[in-house]
């Protein structure tokens, strides 16, 4: 079986990112994709994060109506900070006959070199990488930090849309709507917990 890993912090979880495992789902024929939450990035130690139960609950309600999307504490039941080459290591034990493959946009293949381990994580999985709008890849480059790397991705066609969490925080913070921005299930948790009427957090 073909397996997608979609890592995030989900805070919230938006259209974008249903988007983008939707249609990495569809283009590289993935049977599952598991919405790996992670409890703190190692990117993002400083940005303050909503509890883990709310944002659990946030991608429970956004991912309900597809059977093939699944939720992961793989992350959530170890402590912070969590990388991605130990995130792979304990799926590829948990998923041994599946072929993996990391979903992600064209800015996180970017900073994929300096990712803890990525060579671990390519001798694991696959990159499904979704062309971002404004971000080049020089495999070239990629190349001589990476050797190999370029055999190991799957690019995805498509527009990934311009949604961030950033800007669905900002706007519940100035009291703007966020339909469309969100599932609708969604944006009720988040009016229902109060969620980012007084967080400071960024991207």
């Amino acid at each position: 079986m073909k397996l997608g890993i979609l890592g995030g912090t989900f805070d919230p979880p938006h259209i974008g990112h249903l988007a983008l495992a939707a249609i990495g789902m569809e283009q590289l024929g993935l049977q599952r994709v598991l919405w790996v939450l992670t409890g703190q990035s190692p990117f993002k130690q400083t940005q303050p994060l909503s509890p883990s139960q709310s944002r659990l609950s946030m991608v429970a309600a956004a991912i309900a109506a597809c059977p093939a999307f699944a939720l992961s504490r793989v992350d959530l039941d170890r402590p912070a900070p969590q990388y991605s080459a130990d995130t792979v290591v304990l799926l590829s034990k948990q998923f041994p006959h599946d072929e993996m493959i990391y979903v992600m946009g064209t800015d996180s293949l970017l900073t994929f070199p300096d990712w803890d381990r990525p060579q671990k994580i390519l001798g694991l999985c696959n990159l499904g990488v979704l062309r971002r709008p404004g971000f080049e890849v020089d495999l070239d480059i990629m190349e001589e930090r990476l050797p190999g790397i370029s055999e190991r991705i799957y690019w995805i066609k498509g527009e990934e849309q311009a949604i961030s969490g950033w800007d669905v925080r900002c706007r519940v913070r100035a009291g703007l709507p966020i339909a469309g921005l969100v599932p609708e299930k969604v944006a009720d948790i988040i009016v229902t917990h109060g969620l980012y009427t007084g967080n400071n957090s960024e991207k």
